[in-house]
């Protein structure tokens, strides 16, 4: 399958149906979910009915997916995925950034990479104007990996979830990047 991108040690290709397995077992770690529901797996029937169709679904806009399958340069090992999925189907003006890496992918700066490199297709090849990501506030890792990548803390905010999660009492936290800022940094 044609990669959608590629960086120093990741390739980020299409989500397909036959990643349901390997879909299935990232949403079960109760770490990966931790700051998503509280940690409870998400059941097959519930990926291959909810999950699955969202990941493959593919924005006009753009002419793409919003979300992809990472895995290592050289290999075909299921790492997680990473979003840019415009928020208006018709327009790819504004994109939200996210991922979620198995945990033997964590501490390898496989996150930062790929939102790094996801970053630089959205404003030098997608017509992104700006970039923006939320986590939950008390989610260390992962805003470190939106600094690293260069957005920059817009607000933090809270937001009724049906369920609480450990930390939501704290909100949740916004980062964005504009794409004349990313030019500016890059020598655009």
């Amino acid at each position: 399958m044609p990669a959608f991108l590629e960086s120093e040690r990741l390739v980020l290709r299409p989500v397909t149906a036959s990643d349901l397995d390997d879909l299935v077992a990232l949403d079960a770690d109760p770490e990966v979910m931790r700051y998503l529901n509280g940690g409870r797996p998400t059941t097959r029937e519930s990926v291959r009915r909810r999950v699955l169709p969202r990941l493959l679904h593919e924005y006009p806009c753009l002419g793409t997916p919003g979300f992809w399958a990472a895995e290592p340069r050289g290999g075909g090992t299921f790492l997680g995925w990473f979003e840019l999925r415009p928020l208006d189907d018709d327009s790819p003006a504004e994109v939200e950034l996210g991922y979620r890496l198995n945990r033997a992918s964590w501490n390898r700066g496989y996150a930062t990479e790929g939102a790094r490199a996801l970053l630089r297709k959205a404003f030098t090849e997608l017509g992104v104007e700006r970039v923006t990501a939320n986590t939950m506030a008390v989610n260390a890792r992962s805003r470190r990996v939106l600094e690293k990548a260069g957005l920059l803390f817009v607000r933090s905010f809270t937001e009724e979830w049906p369920d609480r999660i450990d930390g939501s009492e704290h909100g949740d936290v916004e980062y964005a990047l504009s794409r004349g800022e990313w030019l500016r940094r890059h020598g655009g």
